[in-house]
């Protein structure tokens, strides 16, 4: 499970409905501060566990005692990783802190649950051929192709908008990355034309679904407020959407969501399998590969970092030590 970061903006002085149930309170919340589905799905289940683990006693009633013994009983009993007592421990402190507002304490005595320190995996360049070559001709493998050709993430892929696809200066740009931060990454030459097919028969669909009384696209923040026609804009339209229109589980309009991540995720572990790699590769194998390979191939490791979206060059460093030149290039003095 993926470690959820804990969110580094100050206190709002928003006060949730006391009159409301605890849980309720907390997705109030959550989404008054733009939290994705995904984090708000994921902080319900911890606050969940966290009770029922202490009887279904109330959060009010209890503090850091309480939290200590469950993020220990999670790392001890349970085994769990490091980054889901993380994800745990997160979720708790925005309970105390963004909803009930009461204090909760370091946790300086709790155990531990062990972070491996783990060099990343890495595909060669005829390993990533030999997966592209594996994955079915089509938007999947326009997007595998993408990942491996501007380092996004998963979730960056399939939530990038039309917008952002900037084909005069080839630029990708990636909105709402990881800490919330946006950059600039370059667009493949090799991909240009095939997108721009691609961006013409979405076009065609979205102008069925405006046709047919829908073709909205879900919007960050208060924008649909602020924008009410926005939505419906071709430009804000995700650049790979589903298949299908569903209904969205927050505000309950039908409207077109972007393709689900699970699909590229299952196309990537199968062509990992095809293409007969013997690697634990996923899709974010490929941004490990991309950031790799430029620096094999001598590029400045701020460059790397800054693609990237990376806060501290010191993140970027793991890298050199999956090269295939390791020490960027230096000879063993052994074959001077």
């Amino acid at each position: 499970m993926k470690t959820a970061k804990a969110d580094k903006r100050p206190a709002t002085g928003f006060i949730p409905n006391p009159k409301v149930k605890l849980l309720d309170q907390v997705r109030e919340v959550i989404r008054l501060k733009h939290y994705s589905i995904r984090t708000e799905q994921a902080y319900v289940q911890w606050i969940k566990r966290f009770i029922f683990f202490h009887q279904k006693r109330h959060p009010r009633d209890m503090g850091a005692n309480e939290v200590e013994a469950f993020l220990t009983d999670l790392a001890v009993r349970q085994q769990v990783s490091g980054s889901t007592q993380s994800q745990a421990m997160n979720a708790l402190v925005f309970l105390y802190r963004e909803v009930l507002r009461l204090p909760l304490g370091d946790f300086s005595e709790r155990v531990q649950a062990k972070r491996p320190a783990r060099l990343p995996v890495v595909l060669t360049k005829q390993e990533v051929q030999k997966l592209l070559a594996a994955v079915p001709v089509g938007t999947y493998q326009m997007m595998v192709r993408l990942l491996y050709g501007t380092g996004m993430r998963l979730m960056e892929c399939v939530r990038l908008r039309i917008k952002d696809m900037l084909f005069e200066e080839n630029q990708v740009v990636i909105r709402d990355g990881k800490g919330f931060k946006d950059r600039i990454t370059m667009m493949p030459a090799s991909l240009k034309a095939e997108l721009n097919h691609h961006l013409q028969r979405l076009k065609m669909l979205h102008e069925q679904d405006r046709a047919d009384g829908y073709g909205e696209t879900w919007l960050p923040f208060a924008l649909s407020r602020k924008y009410p026609e926005a939505a419906r804009e071709w430009a804000w339209q995700y650049a790979f959407p589903a298949a299908r229109l569903s209904r969205d589980p927050r505000s309950g309009k039908t409207r077109r969501h972007h393709a689900s991540e699970t699909g590229l995720q299952r196309a990537v572990k199968d062509a990992v399998r095809l293409a007969g790699i013997t690697k634990p590769a996923s899709c974010h194998t490929l941004r490990h590969s991309f950031a790799t390979q430029l620096l094999e191939a001598g590029y400045d490791i701020r460059t790397v970092q800054e693609l990237l979206g990376h806060s501290s060059v010191e993140t970027t460093q793991i890298y050199t030590h999956v090269m295939q030149k390791p020490g960027l290039g230096v000879k063993s003095p052994l074959d001077t």
